[in-house]
This record gives C-alpha cells, structure tokens and sequence, in this order.
C-alpha cells in the first residue's frame, strides 16, 4: 500500500476554503475542510453554474451581494469551490458570515434559534456551524436528529487527532463527556454519543501513514481505569484494530504485527480470524 507523506503543509488561506465534490470512500466526508485538495476541473457547459462563471463581470457579478448570497447558496454546495473563483468579490463573500449564515437558515432552519452551549468546545464561526451540521446529519448516526454539538465534537476530535503531538485519548474522551454532561446529557447518553463520534471519525481518516501510526498510537495506549462515563469504549478500541488488521494488515513489520494482535487477543478472546489473516 502506497502512501500520502506522513505530514502536508497547510494549503495557502485563500484557497483553504473550500474542497471539490466529495468522492466519499466510507461516507461522504466533510465539506470545505482544510485538508482537502483542491480541484479545478472545468463544469459542464450545460451547469447553471458554468453560466455565472462565465458572466461574472457581467449582470449577474453586478448584482447587489444579498441577492448574490441568496443566488450562490441555491446552488449546489460541491459546486461552491469554483463559484469562488469567479472573482476576489465572491470569494470574500464565502470567508466571510454572511453567505454561511444564509446558508444554515435555508437548510437547517431549526439551528439558528439554538442558544450557546458551555463546556470546552465552542461554537465557532458560521461556516464552522454549517461544517458541524453536515457532520450531524451525514456522518455520525443519531436517530434522525440533527444535533449541532455532535458536528461540533466530530471536528474537535478529528482535528485532536491529525495533531502532530496526539493528546492522549483518556484526555480527549473525557473532554468530549464533559462537553455532553455540561449541556445535560446523561452520563450513559454522553458515554454513547462520545463513542458513536470516535467510531465515525476513524472511519473517515485517509488511508495514510499517518492514519496508521495514529491506530497504532491508540492500539497501544494502556488501558484506563477510569469511573464511567469516563472509561474507554471497547467497541472504539475493537474498531481501532479491526482497522489496523483489515485496511493496514500490509504495512506491519513481522514484528510490529505480532506485538499487535498479542494485545488484541489481551482485550478480546476470541478474535475474528480476518484479524489472523484468514
């Protein structure tokens, strides 16, 4: 297996913004994230968006930037990284509040009305808050419900974890329980949501190098004795090393390998014998 360099530079600001169209391998991932590379491919000549490109020091580039806003976010949401091309007056327009805002008014209705939460995770910027509610309602299950602070803990966690010194996971987990606990979830609640939220982030990491040192990382943790809700999920720790064994079985030394499922078969008895290579 064929790796990405173990540690990217940041892309330049202006281009940060925004990525193409998800090609999602487990789910569809999260949009306009920092990581993800830029594409410029042309549109086809029959998009809607293809019009307003080309038109866009015309009629349409002139009109005021409300009417602008509530055009832009109409269109289709992968479609946004070329629309912020078009000039310096439109990409400024998606840095900045006003276009995201619109955004979640037109698609999540409800969020708006919500009142800040305490705890250690914030809000953040509008554009912050769209990120946090696409996660809610694509990639962490919940019942149905779009709740923002699970958006808003998946990107916490997922960010923790691409740091190049990884906190160590007892320290995020139990940030992640006290973030539910203080806006009033139960702790049996907050022990469920927190787990859910781990699972679905280490399912959407980028099969990388990078990706298996941090399951390696938390392979090898030691186990914390910590009171519930505070102590760790097996079935988080169980999805760590069924990804190490499925998707990274081919990048472990004898060695490393054998030291692995020494520790897996310490947590778990038995094991599935795709973990053993069968």
């Amino acid at each position: 297996m064929s790796f990405a360099p173990l540690f990217r530079p940041p892309p330049p600001p202006d281009s940060a913004i925004f990525p193409p169209p998800p090609v999602p391998l487990r789910g569809p991932e999260v949009p306009w994230s920092r990581e993800t590379p830029r594409s410029h491919a042309p549109l086809p000549a029959s998009s809607p968006l293809r019009l307003m490109t080309d038109r866009g020091d015309g009629p349409i580039g002139s009109l005021p930037e409300h009417l602008l806003v509530e055009i832009l976010t109409r269109l289709p949401t992968h479609e946004w990284v070329q629309i912020s091309c078009v000039s310096k007056h439109w990409a400024s327009m998606f840095r900045g509040e006003y276009l995201w805002q619109t955004a979640i008014a037109r698609k999540w209705p409800s969020a708006g009305f919500r009142k800040r939460w305490p705890g250690p995770i914030p809000r953040g910027s509008a554009r912050r808050r769209f990120q946090a509610l696409y996660v809610s309602e694509n990639l962490v299950p919940s019942g149905g419900e779009i709740d923002e602070l699970v958006g808003h803990t998946y990107l916490y966690l997922k960010e923790q974890l691409e740091r190049v010194a990884i906190p160590p996971s007892s320290i995020l987990h139990g940030t992640i329980i006290d973030q539910f606990i203080a806006c009033g979830r139960t702790g049996e609640k907050a022990h469920e949501l927190a787990s859910n939220i781990w699972i679905a982030v280490i399912d959407n990491l980028e099969e990388n190098q990078q990706t298996f040192m941090l399951l390696k990382h938390l392979a090898q943790e030691g186990d914390f004795f910590l009171p519930f809700p505070y102590s760790r999920s097996y079935k988080v720790l169980w999805r760590v090393f069924d990804k190490l064994f499925t998707d990274f079985r081919d990048c472990f030394s004898g060695g490393d390998y054998h030291d692995a499922l020494a520790g897996a078969k310490s947590r778990f008895q038995p094991v599935p014998s795709s973990w053993l290579g069968h």
